[in-house]
């Protein structure tokens, strides 16, 4: 058996090695490494998977998330709803931006925004929503678009974690994850289901006017150069990075099933275990699986933890501190049991390895010992 890799990015470009390397030669020889002929290429295709909606390449899914936020002019002091239980940077852009991050509790099931707390949460000062789709599945969009629209408001989707997820919406069918609200955002890290070998972020819009803005504030707020419209950013993706992400789209489908394979195969051998709880599958989502999390009940996670990594098998937690007990997001107001769910979940969770490159062999080792330290 191979060593078992919490994420092997290594494996992976191997398999992909021949279309990797000549799609790197061919940007090389170029020699056009800012807004090259692949950045354009890649956003179209990009745009052709997610049916259709625009799509503005930038520099990282940070960066997404803040010039999301300039375009819709949101504006200091206000107020933008976001889970708890979530990576920092979708309440660090807030912010950054002086607007006011409002922390909501997650559901303890599918860890993702509770739209009855959302709703609670909405005030006069509320700017915009903020929902993450986390670990490979989609938010709760429809419920959350009502409550929105009976409010004014814009929702805006955290996506760096579900690319390629598809959300049922209210008429039956199905959208892809990031063009269901007004702006989505996505992450290309590494890591992530389509990942670069460097930084990479987009944006993701069916509003025309929003996406020439959108755009925009990406190139120092100009469209001609040399003429600044608006304040933005410098925030770009390279052509480079843009070749690599063209090149491993065309294997994304191909990429899910693998993890979704891999999920399948935990799913068959943990799902009976006392005092560990298998990650739901959200009736009104498809799940790509970027993470495989699981709960473990009974104060017991970090010890499995610990059985794991003796066993020479890497796990990951997600997210260890909720956002309003992080230094830099403390409120008077809010300390420990402010937000159950989340705190209950910080020591719950932990994250198993999954990956395209999984083999069953490696599969039924990390079930196994699973199995042996519950029974």
């Amino acid at each position: 058996m191979k060593p078992i890799k919490l994420v092997d990015l290594q494996g992976q470009y191997q398999r992909l090695k021949p279309e990797i390397d000549t799609a790197i030669a061919t940007v090389l020889q170029r020699g056009d490494f800012i807004q090259g002929q692949n950045v354009k290429s890649f956003e179209q295709s990009l745009s052709v998977y997610l049916e259709g909606a625009q799509v503005i390449s930038c520099a990282n899914g940070t960066d997404a998330l803040q010039i999301a936020m300039m375009a819709l002019g949101l504006k200091p002091g206000g107020e933008v709803i976001v889970p708890v239980h979530t990576y920092v940077a979708t309440a660090e852009v807030i912010a950054l931006l002086r607007l006011v991050p409002v922390f909501v509790d997650v559901d303890p099931v599918t860890f993702m925004l509770d739209v009855n707390q959302v709703a609670n949460a909405i005030t006069t000062r509320t700017a915009a929503i903020v929902p993450v789709h986390l670990y490979g599945q989609c938010a709760p969009m429809e419920d959350l678009l009502t409550l929105a629209r009976s409010k004014s408001l814009p929702v805006l989707e955290d996506t760096a974690q579900a690319l390629g997820a598809k959300c049922k919406r209210a008429d039956g069918s199905w959208q892809r994850a990031g063009s269901i609200g007004i702006i989505g955002t996505t992450s290309f890290f590494p890591s992530k289901n389509l990942g670069a070998y460097g930084d990479g972020g987009a944006l993701i819009t069916r509003d025309e006017i929003l996406a020439r803005q959108l755009r925009m504030i990406a190139n120092h707020g100009q469209h001609i150069k040399y003429q600044h419209d608006v304040i933005g950013v410098n925030s770009r993706l390279d052509t480079i990075q843009a070749a690599i992400l063209e090149t491993k789209l065309t294997h994304l489908d191909a990429f899910e099933t693998a993890r979704r394979r891999a999920a399948d195969f935990y799913d068959a051998h943990l799902c009976d275990l006392p005092g560990l709880m298998t990650p739901l599958r959200a009736p009104w989502s498809t799940h790509v699986f970027h993470q495989y999390t699981i709960r473990v009940r009974n104060g017991k996670r970090d010890a499995l933890q610990q059985h794991l990594t003796a066993a020479g098998i890497p796990t990951a937690i997600y997210y260890p501190i909720p956002l309003h007990l992080q230094k830099a997001y403390r409120q008077p107001s809010i300390g420990p049991g402010s937000f159950p769910v989340a705190e209950l979940l910080s020591a719950e969770v932990l994250s198993l390895p999954i990956h395209t490159e999984l083999e069953e062999d490696q599969l039924s080792y990390i079930c196994s010992s699973i199995q042996k330290f519950f029974l």
